[in-house]
């Protein structure tokens, strides 16, 4: 159990290491020494646990579905769906993970890393969410699902984008907040409208309540 326990940490170092160094230099850019470096491992205990710098690649990108929370069910479809961003936006400055998998998810290359999804994923949990919304009369005429929940998400890659080319992450929460209330008044009926929280630090308060605190 002890050595099984060990190699769980090891793998996890290897993992936050690499999102570390994908992060800041992107996959092309990213030394396998530098990961080394800092993870404190040998080479032997990284490829024991990782064939190659694009399987590591592709354990970041999956990490990112991997370490994320329960969803919290909410009265409010519409209020779900703000929650999947506002959350992820909270997480993101705080995760080394998710900063390294939105690296990598948003770059271009001759490696192929499966890329399109998270995006994919995103975009049908939004659409989900936004039909169930639909069926319960919280929605605009007219509104399309699909349509939504994947303009959202691109806009979202782009606000990411932004804020990182400018250095700006911490400031990813009250950016976002202000994407979901420039969106929501053209999909959410006015009486669901008034009752969304899409206020900054609406991901934090979330993740405490379902957490018990």
């Amino acid at each position: 159990m002890a050595t099984q326990n060990r190699a769980i940490r090891t793998r996890r170092a290897i993992l936050e290491a690499a999102a570390t160094v994908f992060s800041e230099h992107g996959y092309a850019a990213a030394k396998v020494a530098d990961i080394l470096e800092l993870a404190e491992v040998t080479k032997g205990a990284l490829y024991f646990h990782f064939d190659s710098k694009e399987e590591l690649a592709r354990a970041v990108i999956d990490a990112q579905a991997a370490d994320a929370p329960p969803r919290a069910a909410q009265a409010l479809r519409t209020q779900e769906f703000v929650d999947l961003g506002m959350v992820f936006a909270h997480r993101l400055t705080h995760s080394v993970l998710l900063r390294g998998s939105l690296r990598l998810t948003g770059e271009s290359g001759e490696c192929e890393l499966n890329r399109p999804s998270p995006y994919r994923d995103w975009t049908r949990q939004g659409t989900a969410l936004l039909e169930e919304a639909a069926g319960q009369g919280e929605l605009l005429p007219g509104t399309d699902p699909a349509e939504t929940a994947g303009l959202v998400v691109a806009s979202y890659a782009g606000v990411h984008m932004m804020a990182r080319a400018l250095d700006e992450l911490h400031d990813l929460e009250r950016r976002m907040s202000a994407l979901y209330r420039h969106v929501m008044p053209g999909v959410a009926v006015p009486r669901v409208l008034a009752a969304l929280d899409m206020a900054p630090g609406r991901g934090a308060r979330v993740l405490a309540a379902a957490a018990g605190g």
